[in-house]
């Protein structure tokens, strides 16, 4: 598996890769969640509803407990953690890294036609900038343009002030590394170690033939829905943060 994702065609100058054509995958299941939900939508929930409200009520209550604006951070916090579980465990089904694609100058074996969409660090760069963006803009927009300064500048002549604020500054940072980081580097180990273990054979059978694989994909599920959690309450507790005077 290689660390950049796999480029298929080109529309134009624009490349199309793996992870991209797996991203709308996941736009399109989360799209068809919403719809099943919304007609299947009844005063006593069951089924799908049950277990979508469950969800839903679990990081709203979190985000109720740390923020007085949920009504504002929560859609991220929900946003995030869904793409994010639905794209990781979408990594765990068959095709993932077995269907090739024949695209120009891959060879004879051809390329993944998908691949983990946050497994690309272009995608998990891409979340941990919009979830520090809006962490600021809503800082601004909750703290006023003097508050949010005093976040990094200090008006006290004080050197171990004015040494916070540029910390505090470097740490903002930071936080877009570690976001991205963490969850390519999880998910990109995972992919990894089950792609080495899914062409490993014994006296030349496949080894997925002796169920081998089993417990590297229970833990990989468990780590899919851990990553996702993970992003989804740091968005929560950075914003909560953000959208707070500081003293």
């Amino acid at each position: 598996m290689t660390l950049a994702p796999s480029i298929l065609f080109h529309i134009g100058s624009f490349p199309v890769t793996n992870t991209l054509v797996t991203t709308v995958v996941v736009d399109i299941i989360i799209i068809a969640l919403v719809i099943v939900f919304n007609r299947c939508l009844t005063l006593y929930p069951k089924g799908i509803q049950n277990f979508l409200e469950m969800v839903y009520e679990y990081f709203y209550s979190a985000t109720k407990e740390v923020s007085s604006k949920v009504e504002v951070i929560y859609p991220w916090v929900i946003t995030f953690f869904l793409f994010i579980v639905i794209s990781n465990i979408l990594g765990q089904f068959p095709g993932f890294e077995t269907i090739r694609f024949h695209a120009a100058g891959a060879g004879e074996e051809g390329v993944p036609l998908f691949r983990t969409a946050t497994s690309d660090l272009n995608v998990t760069l891409a979340f941990a900038t919009i979830s520090i963006i809006m962490c600021h803009f809503y800082s601004v927009k909750y703290t006023g343009v003097k508050g949010y300064i005093s976040r990094f500048v200090t008006f006290k002549m004080f050197p171990i002030f004015l040494f916070v604020g540029i910390l505090e500054f470097i740490g903002e940072f930071t936080k877009v590394i570690s976001l991205s980081c963490r969850l390519f580097g999880n998910l990109f180990a995972g992919e990894s170690v089950m792609g080495t273990i899914s062409s490993m054979s014994v006296f030349g059978i496949p080894l997925p033939f002796f169920c081998v694989p089993i417990p590297f994909m229970m833990l990989e599920l468990m780590v899919a829905v851990i990553q996702a959690i993970v992003f989804a309450m740091l968005t929560m507790t950075f914003m909560s943060i953000m959208v707070e005077k500081s003293h």
